[in-house]
């Protein structure tokens, strides 16, 4: 029996794989370089698809078919993803009270820096 994936476990993939690239890739180099077992050319494509339709990746012309490459750094995303999780919290001050108390020392120092305290 095959191995089932965790939901958005290929979007992740794929978002990934579009990170480490030094430019836009068409869906066959995307399939070639994805790590992991090897996809169908039409399930990365989907994939490809869904990500464009959700504003996740833009994409050109390239000869019949499109490149693709990420609409947002991988940083960009992230912090998008951290901000949505955090709206979406019953008690926000909670949920950052208890996200700064586990930070490692490096980790908080940095944010302080961020935010400018200079401590």
């Amino acid at each position: 029996m095959g191995h089932r994936r965790a939901p958005g476990e290929l979007e992740s993939g794929v978002l990934a794989t579009l990170w480490a690239a030094d430019g836009p890739l068409t869906a066959a180099q995307v399939g070639e370089r994805l790590p992991g077992d090897d996809l169908a050319y039409t399930t990365v494509l989907t994939i490809l698809s869904r990500l464009f339709d959700k504003g996740m990746v833009v994409r050109q012309r390239a000869g019949r078919g499109y490149a693709y490459e990420p609409a947002r750094d991988e940083a960009a995303h992230t912090a998008e993803r951290m901000r949505d999780l955090l709206d979406g919290g019953p008690d926000r001050a909670a949920v950052l009270s208890r996200f700064v108390s586990e930070l490692s020392a490096e980790d908080e120092r940095l944010l302080h820096e961020l935010l400018g305290d200079g401590r």
